[in-house]
């Protein structure tokens, strides 16, 4: 499952203060420099339906809902950060395991405790309703069979949405809809795409995957090919359960620039491996922290091979997963951040190039 609280931080403004509901809420980063500057960090549905979404300056937010009652909040994130902690307990209870990706978003393994789809779908209602009645929030749960599936599955209805989709209508699910509906597909990859004959997902599927890989890298184009035809081995796993080393920096500016995002990146590399070497330590998974000016927190990391302590490898797996997140996220970041976990002592004579087996 992918469950995903609806416009979180004004669904938690509109339950602090009640007569805000069908009004237009817009929570705020601001920046200080003037009355207006700063850009929306999210907004209810009700801002929405006048072209009002996350990342658009407050003043063209201002604009858009000129003559209306609407609300500008400034983020309040210690009493977000309350409300997420208490409904993400309510998800790992009923989870197998479980993965928070965000603060109001978290993917959860069921397979366990439910004998196919249909107990799977009734688990999650049982999950909204149990939300619902302890925190007053609406989320929308995706339920397939990977994460990939899982993820589109929770956009189809909002707010307050359930969509199912079993093992074998994973590709009659996927077929139709835009390929920038993937993750990690952005505006200027579909562009690409679409010059190339590609606009669903479907026909992303059926795409030479050589050219894919040609076209967009090993690493970016395997995963196009894979994920549009509905496959996904990624496990659910939690994050911060075993101990990890991690650095992170707030950037020179905020941008959407791969080379300086990834400059900062490879630096932060060359930090958390002497730190590593320094305890004598190896790692078996790699991770980037993505913080956009919104102040919203994504975190991104893949498993290796095997254990290590090779700078490449951690450089090369930033890489890609960077590469891949901003394929598909139009926000600029304010902060980056590189961060190593399944550590284990290094034994004498064990090598540098355990990574590569």
């Amino acid at each position: 499952m992918l469950a995903d609280l609806d416009y979180f931080y004004a669904q938690v403004e509109e339950r602090r203060d009640p007569p805000l509901i069908g009004t237009p809420v817009v929570v705020c980063v601001y920046s200080g420099r003037t009355e207006d500057s700063g850009v929306v960090a999210t907004a209810n549905y009700a801002a929405r339906g006048y072209g009002v979404k996350s990342g658009i300056p407050i003043s063209l937010a201002k604009k858009r809902l000129a003559g209306t009652n609407a609300k500008f909040l400034p983020m309040d994130h210690d009493f977000y950060k309350q409300a997420s902690d208490r409904v993400m307990a309510i998800l790992k209870r009923n989870a197998d395991e479980f993965e928070q990706v965000s603060i109001d978003e978290a993917y959860l393994d069921v397979s366990a405790r439910s004998a196919g789809f249909q107990e799977a779908a009734t688990l999650a209602r049982s999950i909204k309703d149990e939300v619902r009645a302890s925190e007053s929030l609406t989320l929308s749960i995706g339920v397939g069979p990977n994460k990939v599936v899982a993820k589109i599955a929770s956009d189809v209805k909002r707010p307050d949405g359930l969509t199912v989709v079993k093992d074998g209508d994973t590709k009659a699910f996927l077929s139709p809809l835009p390929v920038e509906r993937l993750v990690g597909i952005g505006k200027k990859t579909s562009e690409r795409m679409g010059e190339m004959g590609i606009r669903t997902i479907g026909e992303l599927a059926a795409f030479d995957h050589a050219v894919l890989v040609k076209e967009f890298g090993r690493a970016l184009g395997s995963y196009f090919h894979k994920a549009s035809n509905g496959e996904d081995e990624e496990p659910v796993h939690e994050r911060g359960e075993k101990e990890s080393i991690s650095r992170i920096v707030t950037l020179k500016e905020d941008t959407k620039n791969p080379e300086k995002i990834l400059d900062a990146a490879y630096r932060l590399c060359e930090e958390t491996m002497a730190k590593v070497r320094d305890r004598r330590l190896l790692f078996r998974r790699v991770g980037i922290i993505a913080i956009t000016t919104d102040l919203t927190i994504r975190m991104r990391d893949k498993s290796l091979t095997a254990p290590t302590d090779d700078l490449q490898i951690m450089r090369r797996t930033v890489k890609e997963l960077l590469e891949r997140y901003l394929a598909g996220n139009r926000q600029e970041l304010r902060r980056v951040g590189v961060h190593v976990s399944g550590l284990v002592r290094r034994t004498e004579g064990q090598s540098q190039l355990t990574g590569f087996l």
